[in-house]
């Protein structure tokens, strides 16, 4: 088989190639390289500049290179901007999956992996997340994901493709320090970020009905929720398999305050937090169930939340060498 990777230049897709090619599986990569890093992949993996709004474009690349397989990462990703910029979201996330689907199906192409999200779940008041849990997603972003699962199963059922959606948690680490986050986004480079410039990080809310009153996630491996990648790839490109949603966590909870205090002894830059108001839309604990991942894909994740912010900190001073006096 051979896979298009939409994305594949960023922080995840990155990650996702390596993990593939790393298995034996040919991989082609379409990237327009807004926020992508050409650098992070390997040289011998083909890499075409290019949006999946283009449609004579990705006719072109999935003859010419006889793409059997499609990974979707490429998307707009940030919560806050979504609220500032609904319709760029919809406009990315939304209509240019359909291009790409018209695409895919215009092209015999049979396997089609989705990368959605744990935003399309919204706040649910709820001890664990299951697939199974009411989707009610606050935020366009969460909106966009969820519209574009809708999208990915009713072309599926059309068209005879099999499918599969992963739904992410809390993303961090880095495989290797050249592959790291460049952003400034998530909560572990944003703590990083504020310790480097010999501030406090901070905490939104500490009032939360849990066991230290600060929100509890659950954060999951990059190189892990790669390999999730690879395996429903394999699993997609089996007989038989329909559409299957899942899942991608560890199934276990960290507190905000706890993290907090993992980056403060990784760094050795440990301030305690500032204390901040709540923010609107945080759920006061979001861990998923990660029971189906097990058991339809044979994946369990290996690494703990102290192995992603190491991995996270040596990207970190990769590009901060003064972050540790370099």
């Amino acid at each position: 088989m051979t896979w298009l990777i939409t994305g594949g230049a960023g922080y995840i897709g990155a990650h996702v190639v390596r993990s593939m090619t790393g298995s034996g599986e040919q991989v082609v990569v379409l990237d327009d390289l807004s926020t992508g890093i050409a650098e992070r992949l390997p040289a011998d993996v083909p890499l075409v500049r290019g949006s999946v709004s283009d449609r004579a474009l990705l006719d072109r690349v999935l003859a010419r290179h006889g793409i059997t397989g499609v990974v979707h990462l490429a998307a707009q990703k940030q919560v806050g901007e979504s609220v500032e910029k609904p319709l760029l979201y919809y406009r990315e996330n939304v209509a240019g999956l359909t291009v790409l689907l018209e695409a895919v199906v215009a092209a015999g192409v049979r396997r089609f992996l989705f990368s959605s999200s744990a935003a399309v779940y919204g706040v649910p008041d709820v001890e664990l997340i299951t697939e199974d849990t009411p989707c009610v997603p606050i935020n366009p972003y969460g909106e966009t994901k969820l519209a574009g699962e809708w999208l990915v199963r009713a072309t599926g059922r059309a068209h005879a493709l099999s499918t599969g959606c992963l739904r992410y948690f809390n993303v961090a680490g880095a495989a290797t320090p050249e592959l790291s986050d460049t952003g400034v986004f998530n909560v572990i480079p944003m703590f990083f970020d504020r310790l480097t410039r010999g501030e406090a990080p901070r905490i939104f809310g500490d009032d939360y009905p849990t066991p230290d009153g600060t929100c509890v996630r659950d954060y999951i491996h990059v190189a892990d929720l790669a390999d999730a990648h690879l395996a429903l790839a394999r699993k997609l490109a089996g007989p038989g398999t329909g559409d299957l949603t899942v899942n991608i966590g560890r199934g276990e909870g960290v507190s905000v305050r706890e993290l907090a205090d993992v980056v403060g002894e990784v760094s050795g830059l440990d301030r305690k937090p500032e204390v901040h108001p709540r923010r609107p839309g945080d759920a006061a604990k979001a861990v998923a169930s990660a029971v189906r991942a097990s058991e339809e894909l044979g994946w369990t994740p290996r690494q703990g939340v102290r192995e992603m912010v190491e991995s996270a900190w040596e990207g970190w001073c990769l590009r901060h060498p003064e972050a540790r006096g370099d």
